[in-house]
């Protein structure tokens, strides 16, 4: 049970769990418009993913405690590099121009943990209201944008629905973090529930989940994808809802991260049915 508990907790800590909900989010992109499964591209993004969180998550506390990092941690710091290794070479057989369209959402990433502002005492993260902002930014990028311009697909009016919805289901998705982390973040990180409270927090919340809602009906009328979609909207709510600034410690690094992957599982049912 002791070793379960220690793979679980690394499988959340070294931000697998994470990747595996871009990566749905990128499959159920895949299956709404009929793209190819570009298992390459989906590599790509995946290690991408782990790199950029961790990167994100540790950078600033590898630089301050680098020679008494626990162990945990330099597990972390090695398979990160192995992931960063996977992500290169990924990244090598991913078309050109792919690859130059990654290069503002990535580096976004970066300026999100290193400082630059104030006399290089700010990052991203640190200003009101951007961090959430940037995070759904580079998401709905690379599971909307970058999977149709390597499939060298059109650009029209529905996939910027979709982008704009899947922008906003991020949005959504972090506002249970960001209720958790209420009695943690610094007085200065004016978050969305710092600045209004958390019931209208979730207000927000269960209002942008309607526009997503709305959205849905604009960008497909199959049912194979509503019925999914309706259920994903209703389990979303429930999360939402629930979402407390004490939580059990599962609650939204597991189960709230999970519900990409539920969404794309009950895709795949729906349309083998």
């Amino acid at each position: 049970m002791k070793m379960f508990k220690l793979i679980f907790n690394f499988y959340i800590n070294a931000s697998i769990h994470v990747a595996f909900g871009v990566y749905a989010f990128l499959r159920i992109t895949e299956l709404y418009y009929d793209l190819p499964n570009n298992q390459i591209l989906n590599y790509f993004v995946f290690f991408g993913t782990i790199t950029g969180y961790n990167f994100v998550k540790y950078a600033g506390v590898a630089k301050l405690h680098h020679r008494s990092l626990t162990k945990d941690l330099k597990i972390i710091q090695i398979f990160s590099l192995f992931a960063f290794l996977a992500l290169c070479y990924f990244a090598y057989q991913v078309p050109r121009e792919t690859l130059f369209l990654t290069i503002p959402f990535c580096l976004l990433t970066v300026l999100y943990a290193v400082p630059f502002l104030s006399g290089f005492e700010k990052s991203l993260r640190q200003i009101s209201y951007l961090k959430i902002v940037v995070v759904a930014l580079v998401w709905a990028a690379f599971t909307v944008l970058i999977p149709f311009v390597d499939a060298d697909k059109e650009i029209n009016t529905n996939i910027v629905l979709m982008l704009l919805q899947r922008f906003l289901i991020v949005v959504i998705l972090i506002l249970p973090f960001d209720i958790r982390d209420v009695q943690f973040d610094a007085i200065s990180l004016q978050t969305i529930p710092k600045k209004i409270g958390v019931k209208k927090t979730k207000k927000l919340g269960l209002i942008l989940l309607i526009i997503a809602l709305l959205l849905e009906y604009f960008i497909s009328d199959l049912s194979k994808v509503k019925t999914p979609f309706m259920l994903f909207f209703f389990i979303t709510i429930l999360f939402l809802m629930r979402a407390k600034t004490v939580q059990s410690k599962y609650y939204s690094s597991f189960w709230v991260e999970l519900l990409p992957v539920l969404w794309w599982l009950l895709l795949l049912g729906f349309d083998n049915f």
